[in-house]
């Protein structure tokens, strides 16, 4: 993402899929579970830069032990991958029951040199359609910076959460607003919703002082 856009806390909602964003995986990739044996390559995957992925490992080993560790078995059930012809890894995705009780979309990422070839889109097609009725409606937290995801999101049906503390986190979609209106394309931006969070979602997180999502 461009270096001059901050890293901040943008949270959505899904209240219900919008089948017309479903689509089909391109010829040559498939989708299969992660394996115990790319641990590694999964906590290095959101991170671009390899240096990064190395100042956030201890995060990211952080985050594995306090929200998956606990139903390690569940983690290599639900965590995905597209892989290319040749088996490797190219997009990552999964689903989430958060704090035991809400549905959340867990580490969305395209490598870059695959981006624009329909696989993410694919990818979360897979995994929205994976879910049941009593899932929804579905959560996620992003960035402004990740904008592209936050356009493809928006068409599956996310709308964008307005409360302005989530948890143990603040909410910063009125700073993050006027980014992404000069990222996105104005069509995209124009089409973005903007809701309150229900109840229950600010009850689950609030139960834990862990980030779950």
């Amino acid at each position: 993402m461009p270096d001059e856009i901050p890293d901040k806390n943008i949270f959505m909602m899904c209240p219900a899929l919008d089948p017309a964003a479903l689509r089909d995986l391109p010829a040559g990739y498939r989708i299969r579970r992660c394996r115990k044996s790319e641990l590694e390559t999964w906590m290095e995957f959101p991170f671009d830069d390899p240096n990064e992925a190395k100042a956030y490992r201890g995060f990211m080993e952080s985050f594995f032990q306090n929200v998956y560790a606990p139903k390690e078995a569940l983690f290599y059930e639900k965590c995905l991958f597209v892989c290319d012809s040749q088996d490797r890894p190219v997009a990552t995705c999964f689903a989430w029951k958060a704090y035991d009780r809400i549905t959340t979309i867990h580490w969305y990422k395209v490598l870059k040199s695959c981006e624009g070839n329909g696989i993410g889109r694919a990818l979360l097609s897979a995994v929205m359609q994976s879910l049941s009725k009593d899932d929804y409606p579905v959560f996620l937290h992003t960035q402004p910076g990740s904008y592209r995801a936050i356009k493809l999101y928006s068409d599956f049906g996310f709308c964008l959460l307005s409360d302005p503390v989530i948890g143990n986190r603040t909410n910063d979609l009125e700073e993050c607003l006027p980014i992404l209106r000069q990222y996105m394309p104005l069509q995209a931006y124009q089409a973005l919703k903007i809701t309150e969070a229900p109840a229950f979602f600010l009850e689950a997180v609030n139960s834990s002082s862990n980030v779950e999502f």
